[in-house]
């Protein structure tokens, strides 16, 4: 039976979402996936989809509208990769008891405003030019490693370089022999 994968989309959903697909290429082969779009958790609904009401729209209860929703649907212990605002989503349902076997997030830049670190196995990537990602400070206090790729900025996990690479690491948890 092959592992479950929980994939939690950044704050655009589906709607800008092509690059999902190069994760789903590497992926789907070894893993039973599951998708969830971070506006259809979160039951974000804004006249103007811009930037800006989006990301107002979570902020203001659509993250934890979001937590709710992934603790309703997934009950049994899945890796966990989510992107941006699904990684803040991701971590918080963490937190709250949502049965995680690893957590990799990749830019998930308001978990520096946590005060709790969820008990998982957990990879944390953010780009070196995101001027949102969590400090060395922030990192200490909760004891995680943040892996920083040099030259990226905040959107690194749509770059195909990254994407082979956090996929690389992935199927290496799954299908690592234990000696």
């Amino acid at each position: 039976m092959a592992n479950k994968l929980v994939v939690v989309s950044d704050m655009w959903g589906a709607k800008k979402g092509l690059w999902i697909a190069s994760y789903f290429g590497y992926l789907q082969q070894y893993f039973d996936i599951t998708f969830y779009d971070c506006q259809q958790l979160g039951d974000i609904d804004v006249p103007i989809s811009s930037e800006e009401n989006i990301h107002a729209a979570f902020v203001n209860g659509g993250i934890d509208a979001a937590v709710a929703s992934l603790l309703r649907k997934e009950t049994e212990p899945a890796h966990y990769l989510a992107f941006s605002t699904g990684g803040t989503i991701a971590w918080k349902a963490a937190l709250r008891g949502l049965p995680m076997q690893s957590l990799t997030t990749i830019s998930s830049t308001r978990i520096r405003l946590e005060e709790q670190t969820p008990d998982v196995p957990m990879n944390l990537i953010f780009g070196e030019c995101d001027e949102h990602k969590p400090d060395l400070k922030w990192a200490m206090k909760h004891g995680v490693a943040l892996e920083i790729v040099p030259s990226f900025g905040h959107h690194l996990y749509t770059d195909e370089k990254i994407i082979a690479d956090v996929c690389l690491r992935l199927l290496e948890k799954v299908t690592k022999k234990v000696v």
